[in-house]
């Protein structure tokens, strides 16, 4: 029998959508343009996709509330990132964009229970 959504999800998915809520503001405080958020394509979703001057980043975020199962950056593996390249260019046929300069940047956040949580964004990450 189905209760409904299962609440361990549905909080999971909202501390993934309150840490892409922080990279966001983050990257745009360092000068960075958001052109997507959440784009999904059936390679997977790219969290966020954003200009940085001629530029297109393609930035994956990963958010924990501590580091029992692993630090953020380490939640992007080989595959995650192939997939990540794989749906990069969908999203560069989907919006028409000939060649361009692309590059591949994780945001971790880590937010443990009553501490201020702590943003890293790492330019280039693969």
């Amino acid at each position: 029998m189905n209760d409904g959504p299962n609440p361990g999800a549905l909080w999971r998915r909202a501390v993934g959508r309150w840490g892409e809520d922080l990279a966001a503001r983050h990257l745009q405080s360092a000068g960075l343009v958001v052109l997507s958020r959440n784009w999904l394509c059936r390679e997977g979703e790219l969290d966020l996709v954003l200009s940085d001057g001629d530029k297109v980043v393609f930035c994956e975020v990963k958010t924990r509330t501590g580091t029992g199962f692993g630090t953020p950056k380490e939640s992007v593996t080989d595959e995650k990132i192939d997939r990540i390249r794989r749906a990069a260019q969908r999203w560069l046929q989907a919006h028409r964009v000939g060649w361009c300069r692309t590059r591949y940047d994780v945001v971790t956040v880590l937010a443990p229970a009553g501490a201020h949580p702590e943003v890293h964004h790492i330019a280039g990450a693969f």
